[in-house]
């Protein structure tokens, strides 16, 4: 699964427990009607794929959910859900807002300045 959205926050690496488990999470607001707010977590040595962005900063996060069961001491089972991000990477202006790779301009020639022989190698 992936998100589309723009960073709000991102925060620092944690480490927790004994283990030195590292953890880190970064805020993704979608650009949608109604605006999410993600908090997507990013775990062990996925932390440091956060490095290179910023807030502000338009990205598309490859992500998994992850879902937990847990039985208190009462006897009472509760279900916990989080988002985590294995692949993040930034989405330029152009191709946001297309949705696909926009090729440069130089790519296209106008069918006036082809000369006659590129004009008569098609295939039909």
């Amino acid at each position: 699964m992936e998100v589309q959205g723009k960073i709000k926050r991102i925060s620092d690496t944690q480490t927790l427990g004994s283990g030195g488990f590292r953890k880190r999470e970064v805020i993704v607001t979608t650009e949608e009607q109604y605006p999410q707010h993600l908090a997507i977590e990013f775990v062990q040595d996925k932390t440091e794929l956060l490095n290179n962005f910023r807030e502000g900063q338009t990205v598309r996060v490859s992500i998994n959910l992850r879902g937990r069961e847990w039985v208190s001491p009462q006897g009472e089972t509760k279900y916990f859900n989080s988002i985590q991000g294995w692949r993040i990477d930034a989405v330029d202006a152009l191709s946001s807002q297309t949705g696909s790779p926009v090729p440069p301009a130089a790519a296209f020639q106008p069918l006036e300045e082809m000369n006659d022989e590129e004009q008569d190698d098609l295939p039909f």
